[in-house]
């Protein structure tokens, strides 16, 4: 894994990185992979494919999400439009590649492009509760409406075509509503697969985002009292002060955990001493999933998106009549 020193910390590196990034081959390095984040280098790129990359990933990566919700009793404080906008934005777990798009004007929904879910729940008074208690959870039951009450009803062949489905929301304490004693919700869902330029609710990311790698150098020793204070000017781990011959020295540990906050140019003692630059073909990128899918998944699609949209380029090319 690449982290600092790429493609060269050295004077002058402004002027020399556009004839060095074209000598350098293009690669992908993973450096942290979680459940639900997924950071990795570009490097070798353009930053309009960098940028193609970020908004694929944000607009063009299908997912499903709640797009007809149909009400049959609300008696809730909130109101139907307001309901059906919060089932909208709860993140559902289920692969989009398993289903096709829903032809717009159908409302009816088949199997192979809906998934219904329901939601029933009504609030009751607890005879068991202590007579001088005031705690809601304890007075009430099912007075807080949460994500975990939904769920799947199967369409058509459902069953058969997904026996070991579990289609749920990614997170099961997403507060809906809250109900009174009477109160309740009576609503079905229905689910369909989309993108999120049409609505940002099929969006499969939380975050997708990317920065330069940041280029530290330090143009002359630095090294007791002054090592301490440009230790004290960067994000932590970025300098380190090393012991050499009875003097502290300080140096560039780890270039990538900066911030670029520019709070050593405050320093007139050491403004000059720090030349501030960023790698400018050598890309970090944060993909922070919903939950609908692994972030690795999500980078994976939205690399096959972006491959297919140059080759319909291409193919356009290759259709026009040459003169």
């Amino acid at each position: 894994v690449h982290t600092t020193d790429f493609p060269g910390n050295y004077p002058g590196y402004e002027d020399a990185w556009d004839q060095r990034r074209f000598e350098e081959a293009f690669r992908v390095d993973v450096i942290r992979e979680e459940e639900d984040t997924l950071e990795f280098d570009m490097v070798g790129i353009d930053a309009a494919i960098a940028n193609a990359f970020r908004r694929i990933l944000l607009a063009e990566v299908p997912t499903m999400a709640v797009e007809k919700v149909f009400v049959y009793n609300n008696t809730s404080i909130v109101q139907d439009e307001i309901l059906a906008h919060r089932l909208g934005l709860i993140p559902i777990r289920a692969d989009p590649r398993l289903f096709e798009y829903r032809n717009q004007g159908d409302q009816e929904g088949t199997e192979i492009d809906t998934l219904q879910f329901q939601l029933k729940i009504k609030c009751k008074r607890n005879p068991q509760a202590a007579k001088e208690s005031s705690d809601p959870d304890e007075l009430y039951f099912n007075h807080k409406v949460y994500s975990k009450h939904m769920t799947w009803v199967p369409l058509g062949n459902q069953t058969d075509l997904f026996p070991d489905a579990d289609f749920r929301p990614v997170h099961d304490d997403i507060l809906i509503a809250l109900l009174r004693p009477g109160q309740e919700i009576d609503v079905l869902m229905h689910c369909v697969k989309g993108i999120g330029k049409d609505h940002a609710k099929f969006s499969p990311v939380a975050t997708a985002s990317y920065r330069l790698l940041p280029d530290i150098t330090l143009l002359q020793p630095i090294e007791d009292e002054a090592a301490e204070t440009l230790q004290k000017c960067f994000s932590p781990g970025v300098i380190e002060i090393q012991n050499v011959n009875g003097k502290k020295v300080a140096r560039v540990a780890n270039a990538r955990l900066d911030t670029f906050s520019r709070e050593v140019f405050r320093h007139e003692s050491l403004k000059n001493l720090v030349r501030l630059a960023r790698v400018r073909n050598h890309y970090i990128f944060s993909v922070e999933s919903t939950g609908i899918l692994p972030p690795d998944v999500l980078v994976s699609e939205a690399i096959k998106i972006l491959m297919g949209k140059c080759q319909r380029f291409l193919n356009e090319l290759d259709s026009v009549p040459m003169e």
